[in-house]
C-alpha cells in the first residue's frame, strides 16, 4: 500500500510539474502585431527597443533597467539617453544590435531589420500601438513578457488621468475645430489617427476627416478653406504661419488661438504610449487657455 501511495504521489507531482511548466510556457508566448507567436523560456533580461512608445512602456512598467539599447528617438525617461543609440526605423545597425546580445528586440512591424535579426536567431517582437486600445493591449502584453503582475494598475492610472483631462475641458470648448500639424510640409493629424482619437475623447473637433488617412499631407489651401478655430503645432513651425499664403486671414491666427509646443512636449503628443494622459492634459490646457 505504501508503495502504491508513493507511486500515486509521484504521479501527482509529475502532473503538477507538467501543469506548471505548461502554464509558464503559455505565459511567455506573445503574439505580436504580425500575427507571429514568439516564445520565451524566461522573461527577457536584456532588451533592445527600437520604438519610442515601446521604450516608454517598458519604463512605465518599472523595467527600464532591462533596456540595453534604444533607437535614436527614444528620449524618455531621461535615463535612456545614456544607452547605446541604434538608429531609426530604416537604419538600425544590425551589428551593433547583435553585439548587445539582446534576449528580445522590440520594434515596429514595418522596421527593415525584422527579417535579418530573426535570421541571426534573435527574437523579435513587433508591437506598434496606433490607438488607445493598442496602448492598453501592448501595456498588458509587455507586462506579461516582463513578468510585471500589476500592469493593470499602471493602465488604471493612465485611464484615471485621461478622465481627469476630459473633465477639465470647459463646456465652451466642446466641438472646437482643431488643426493639429505634425510637421511643416504640412502633414496633419487626421480624425483616424491616435491624435484624432484623443481630440474626439476631449470633445474637440478635427478639420481633417478620417477618409484622408491618419497623417495626410495637405494642400495649405485646404487648411485656409477649413478655417480652424484652434491650431496646435510645434514651436519650430509656428513662427512662419502668417507667411503661408492666405493663412494670416484665418480665424485662429487673427485671434491668436495657437498652441505651440516645445519639442519634448510635441514628442509626448504624437506617441501612443503610457504618457498619453499627459498629452491629453496638454491639449486640454491649450483649449482652456486659448478659447474664449
Amino acid at each position: 500500500m505504501q508503495c502504491l501511495r508513493r507511486l500515486q504521489i509521484q504521479r501527482s507531482l509529475v502532473v503538477l510539474l507538467l501543469y506548471v511548466t505548461a502554464t509558464v510556457a503559455q505565459a511567455l508566448q506573445i503574439t505580436d502585431d504580425r500575427g507571429v507567436t514568439v516564445r520565451f523560456n524566461a522573461s527577457p533580461g536584456r532588451i533592445v527597443s527600437l520604438l519610442p512608445s515601446l521604450t516608454e512602456t517598458v519604463c512605465a512598467l518599472g523595467q527600464c533597467q532591462r533596456l540595453v539599447g534604444v533607437d535614436r528617438f527614444s528620449n524618455w525617461p531621461v535615463s535612456v539617453l545614456s544607452l547605446p543609440q541604434l538608429g531609426g526605423l530604416d537604419d538600425a545597425p544590425i551589428e551593433a544590435i547583435v553585439a548587445l546580445k539582446p534576449d528580445v528586440v522590440l520594434l515596429a512591424a514595418s522596421a527593415r531589420v525584422v527579417a535579418r535579426l530573426e535570421s541571426l536567431g534573435i527574437k523579435v517582437l513587433a508591437l506598434e500601438p496606433k490607438n488607445f486600445a493598442d496602448v492598453q493591449r501592448v501595456l498588458h502584453q509587455l507586462g506579461a513578457l516582463l513578468d510585471v503582475p500589476d500592469a493593470d494598475r499602471v493602465w488604471r492610472g493612465i485611464d484615471a488621468a485621461m478622465l481627469a483631462a476630459v473633465a477639465s475641458v470647459p463646456v465652451r470648448a466642446r466641438g472646437t475645430r482643431v488643426y493639429f500639424e505634425v510637421s511643416r510640409e504640412p502633414y496633419a493629424a487626421g480624425a483616424s489617427s491616435f491624435i484624432g482619437e484623443m481630440l474626439t475623447v476631449l470633445g474637440l473637433g478635427n478639420i481633417v476627416p478620417a477618409e484622408l488617412g491618419p497623417f495626410p499631407q495637405l494642400n495649405p489651401e485646404f487648411v485656409v478653406r477649413a478655417n480652424p478655430d484652434l491650431i496646435i503645432i510645434g514651436d519650430g513651425s509656428a513662427q512662419g504661419l502668417v507667411q503661408r499664403p492666405g493663412w494670416a486671414g484665418m480665424r485662429a491666427l487673427r485671434e491668436q488661438r495657437i498652441c505651440a509646443f516645445r519639442p519634448e512636449q510635441a514628442d509626448m503628443l504624437v506617441r501612443p504610449g503610457p504618457r498619453m494622459a499627459q498629452a491629453a492634459q496638454l491639449i486640454a490646457q491649450c483649449a482652456r487657455d486659448k478659447l474664449p
